[in-house]
């Protein structure tokens, strides 16, 4: 996720309400940010923690300041969501649910829904959705001399 993405703004709630339900089937999280913050100040560690305690955010919200992470798992967009099962297997990659930067309330909770199915049975469902967001905001690599 990051804190400036209209997609992440308009779904943060309904992350926020996803996590607290999977933490209590035993499912953890880990919320990343991986954009380029010198390059998008609204992306800064310091406006990380705003904009995690505006939102009530109970997981750590961590920052990818390398974007190592984020290039290990082909990470795309904000927010982008990747579900393990015990074996950190990658069993989800998918959207949170229908929403886009306007909510859906009512919308299948497909992270959720997947995440149960992963605690419950090692496996994620056959169907899923990808994430749909703003790009990550990749810092310009180095070329070497």
């Amino acid at each position: 996720i990051c804190n400036h993405c209209p997609y992440v703004k308009s779904v943060i709630g309904h992350i926020v309400r996803d996590v607290e339900g999977l933490r209590e089937v035993g499912v953890g999280a880990v919320a990343i940010m991986s954009n380029d913050a010198e390059a998008y100040p609204a992306d800064s560690f310091e406006n990380m923690k705003a904009f995690a305690a505006h939102h009530n955010l109970q997981i750590p919200y961590v920052i990818d300041p390398t974007q190592s992470v984020a290039r290990t798992y082909d990470a795309v967009c904000t927010p982008d969501f990747f579900g393990f099962n015990k074996d950190l297997e990658l069993c989800y990659r998918g959207r949170l649910d229908a929403s886009k930067t306007t909510l859906v309330e009512g919308a299948d909770r497909e992270l959720y829904e997947a995440m149960v199915q992963v605690a419950k049975t090692g496996r994620g469902p056959e169907e899923q959705i990808p994430s749909m967001g703003c790009s990550i905001k990749w810092r310009a690599r180095e070329t070497g001399t």
